[in-house]
């Protein structure tokens, strides 16, 4: 079986990187998130997570970044692309396959172009 795991080397980690994805990186709102990708020559691609106070108290902010998390995992982009996700109040209430469609397809869509 292949390993599952989400790497180090697929996590966005410092404010700077975040600042240029924000920056130079293209925006996609979805129902239950909005997702900011920018193309990269790296192999890989990376996950950014911004869960913001506006999602309620640590624990929610915290299932929020677990689910993201793990739809990341199992939806992982071919080639490289740093993506980050910022989580909306309505994904906490949302079922766990909703969550993996919004973020597949606004993820498509924001390819495409």
């Amino acid at each position: 079986m292949a390993d599952q795991r989400l790497r180090p080397d697929e996590r966005i980690r410092r404010h700077a990187e975040y600042q240029a994805i924000y920056e130079n990186g293209r925006r996609a709102h979805g129902r239950l998130m909005t997702l900011f990708v920018l193309p990269t020559p790296r192999d890989v691609s990376r996950l950014g997570i911004a869960a913001t106070r506006k999602l309620g108290s640590a624990a929610r902010r915290n299932r929020a970044k677990r689910l993201v998390r793990e739809v990341f995992r199992r939806n992982k982009p071919d080639r490289g692309h740093d993506i980050v996700v910022v989580p909306r109040p309505e994904m906490l209430a949302a079922r766990f396959g909703d969550i993996e469609t919004d973020y597949c397809t606004t993820l498509k869509r924001r390819l495409r172009r």
